[in-house]
């Protein structure tokens, strides 16, 4: 006999309160359990073993942004260091070479110190304030002037020798023309036997003449020429130059010399300026400061 079914649209079951109510309870149990055991460590584990891909696929645009700025910025860094230690370079480059530049003037004040020990008349340092642009001019313009007691005609010298004579007189200021000028001339002898000679400016750097030589005259290659102190403007025994050829052509009836300058005043940048009386010397006009020619007194002309 066929029993008769009817179909079952809907599922009964146990209300949805009381499902809430025992899955808080669970899970009440659950955390006590966590907390007071280790029997669900292990569960814990392999839960989170499982759940690692999707954490590492869900971080994956997070960590791929955050790579790429930290290579921008590593690029950003290396830059920045790279012109950081470039500027430490040049700046340790500069301070090497204002040690050496101070190490040099130092040295050279020393020797001066020295130089103004030995000689007994009064002087005054000084320093190179500009150059001339004109290579045909060959002169300084140093830092003191008439406010310090220098005067036009006073000697300059450094510790090498006699740099040149003082030409132009400012109270702050003073100009000074080098010994190898054509408008310089020096009384010099001839160290190793006294001979008395002149020496005058080349108008070269780094040469000076010794003209109008008696022909036999006793002077040769290597001979020291220091001032002879003749005309009271260069105190006598200071260094002028080292003769370094000697020409004895007969046609001309003398015999001329060729001397290297004893001074260096392209080297360096301190000097010491002679303060010799210049009352008696006769002043000179102002039309024959820029030329004319040189005379023995040891006096610009």
């Amino acid at each position: 006999m066929q029993q008769n079914s009817s179909l079952r649209f809907f599922t009964h079951g146990p209300a949805a309160e009381v499902r809430l109510f025992f899955l808080a309870i669970f899970c009440v149990g659950l955390m006590i359990a966590d907390s007071q055991t280790r029997y669900i460590e292990p569960v814990r584990k392999a839960v989170s073993v499982m759940l690692y891909p999707f954490q590492k696929t869900a971080m994956w645009p997070r960590d791929a942004v955050t790579q790429v700025y930290d290579w921008s910025n590593a690029i950003t860094i290396a830059k920045q260091e790279s012109a950081a230690v470039q500027r430490q370079r040049i700046e340790l480059a500069q301070l090497s070479t204002h040690a050496a530049q101070m190490a040099a003037e130092n040295a050279q004040l020393r020797r001066l110190l020295a130089v103004k020990t030995t000689v007994q008349t009064p002087s005054v340092a000084v320093e190179i304030l500009y150059t001339s642009v004109n290579p045909l001019n060959q002169t300084l313009v140093l830092t003191k002037g008439s406010n310090d007691g220098i005067r036009p005609g006073m000697p300059v010298i450094d510790e090498g020798g006699v740099v040149g004579q003082i030409r132009r007189v400012t109270p702050m200021t003073s100009e000074a023309t080098l010994v190898t000028d054509s408008k310089i001339s020096v009384p010099v002898m001839v160290l190793r036997n006294g001979l008395r000679v002149i020496a005058f400016g080349s108008g070269q750097t780094g040469r000076l003449d010794v003209r109008y030589l008696g022909l036999g005259a006793d002077i040769r290659p290597g001979d020291d020429l220091v001032t002879s102190g003749i005309g009271g403007i260069y105190p006598q025994g200071l260094s002028v130059g080292k003769i370094a050829a000697v020409d004895n052509n007969s046609a001309e009836g003398f015999m001329r010399a060729r001397a290297v300058p004893s001074a260096h005043p392209e080297r360096y940048r301190h000097f010491l300026v002679l303060l010799v009386p210049t009352d008696n010397l006769p002043d000179i006009p102002a039309s024959l400061t820029d030329s004319g020619n040189s005379t023995a007194t040891g006096r610009v002309n």
